[in-house]
């Protein structure tokens, strides 16, 4: 099993022994210093928490609790919620900083405590290797009994959260109602049952839903891949549905079906809400290294510059805020609208796509047609004995030093007929191998030539 720390949080499987999986010493820990570096950076401190519909949420989330009230720290629980709320509720609600307990698309056995700052985005590297270095320390200084903190509850925070959606120039809420979509809808047993029912409610479409009951036993690996929604792809053709939303477990990852029961490819999601904003309002755009090329070629269509960041929201923020983008991203479905918040959020890309479709008065598939026609592979390498990052990277450098090369993020190598990324996950014990081309068949290839490398140096 496996205890991870990185810049997506601490994340880990329930269950165990403590630093090797997230037990509830583990949890503890970290919380607590979590709290002292809140608290030392703001003195008295107020935290937002709030949990997807795991089953271990509510374990998780009391000791978390109980970890920050003892620290003097007072606590506003948003209970069940997405990620992308919490982001917005920190600043609403005043507070200095936030945790939200989920392993995102991770299967039921993980959870997470991913840690947001002041500003409602997650804590930079910098900030958390500080955090990290309080673990153990003499730095963990609790309250005396008379100054514990305080626990209060708010239940407002999805409602305010599609408030501020419904709000934003770029929705346009009555070409949405005027078009009447029906959608499909897959929950996958988690806050997606909360929070997307009342943003259609309020946009005018009918739907139905699929696993939306809130257990967190999830009703199939709830990475929202091909693979793992057959579901979702059937009841959008029997439904006669006109599109259908895929979503992670707390709702900051998105993927669409197009109406004949197709996936729309998560990688476009981004693309395509991209689209809507950039007709509105030119800009810069930027993506992470392991998405699209296509984001690239629409920000062109609309004058705008793309720019490259490396995996991870907090990178991909960092360069939206440096080059001044008006929209960004990741190419698993994550978009990042900083008119609303600087953090990757399903909700808004619902509203934006929607927006997109009912203005133009197309269909999803006609809408990807219009697009470049890129076809990413996904591949992952266990980390096993032997097989050493740095050491393959050497390798293929060397192998490969006449190509273009980008070792921001582990390994990108540009091949004129399409590219390969290498590098380590920030979520799970593994290395991710990703590559794009012009098919599924090219893009294949490429990944097993850089695969075949990996297996030849780590013999």
């Amino acid at each position: 099993m496996s205890l991870i720390k990185s810049i997506s949080g601490i994340r880990g499987t329930i269950g165990g022994s403590k630093g090797d999986n997230l037990t509830p010493l583990d949890i503890v820990e970290c919380v607590s210093a979590y709290g002292t570096w809140i608290r030392q950076n703001h003195g008295k401190s107020t935290v937002i928490v709030g949990r997807d519909g795991r089953i271990s949420g509510p374990m998780v989330s009391q000791l978390a609790i109980n970890s920050l009230l003892a620290l003097g720290i007072d606590v506003i629980d948003l209970g069940y919620t997405t990620t992308p709320t919490l982001e917005m509720m920190v600043p609403e609600l005043n507070a200095q900083g936030g945790i939200i307990f989920t392993a995102s698309h991770n299967p039921k056995q993980w959870n997470a405590l991913k840690f947001i700052n002041q500003r409602g985005e997650f804590i930079s590297p910098e900030n958390g290797a500080k955090v990290l270095s309080y673990i153990g320390s003499k730095e963990l200084v609790f309250a005396d009994v008379d100054k514990l903190g305080t626990l209060s509850h708010f239940d407002k925070g999805v409602e305010k959260h599609i408030e501020h959606i419904l709000n934003l120039d770029l929705v346009d809420i009555e070409a949405i109602k005027s078009t009447s979509f029906h959608v499909v809808v897959d929950c996958i047993n988690s806050t997606g049952a909360i929070s997307i029912p009342p943003l259609l409610d309020a946009l005018g479409c009918s739907y139905t839903l699929l696993n939306e009951e809130m257990t967190g036993d999830f009703a199939h690996n709830p990475e929202p891949l091909p693979a793992h929604i057959q579901e979702a792809l059937s009841a959008v053709k029997e439904e006669k549905a006109d599109l259908g939303i895929i979503v992670d477990p707390d709702v900051d990852r998105l993927a669409f079906i197009d109406e004949n029961g197709i996936f729309f490819g998560e990688e476009y999601t981004l693309v395509a809400a991209a689209d809507h904003v950039l007709s509105k309002k030119p800009g810069n755009t930027v993506s992470n290294l392991s998405s699209t090329r296509a984001l690239s070629d629409i920000t062109q269509r609309y004058n705008g510059e793309y720019s490259p960041a490396a995996v991870g929201e907090v990178n991909v923020v960092r360069k939206m805020k440096a080059v001044d983008a008006v929209i960004g991203g990741e190419g698993n479905g994550g978009v990042i609208l900083p008119e609303l918040h600087y953090g990757r959020d399903a909700l808004v890309g619902i509203a934006l796509v929607l927006s997109l479709l009912a203005e133009r008065n197309t269909s999803l598939s006609a809408l990807r047609a219009s697009y470049p026609n890129y076809h990413i592979s996904k591949n992952k390498i266990q980390l096993t004995e032997g097989v050493e990052l740095p050491k393959i990277i050497d390798y293929l450098q060397t192998k490969y030093a006449n190509e273009k090369l980008n070792n921001v993020d582990g390994l990108k190598i540009d091949f004129e007929e399409g590219w390969v990324q290498i590098r380590a996950s920030n979520t799970e014990p593994i290395l991710r191998v990703y590559s794009e081309s012009k098919d599924e068949a090219s893009a294949n290839q490429l990944a097993q030539k850089i695969m075949e490398d990996v297996a030849f140096i780590s013999k």
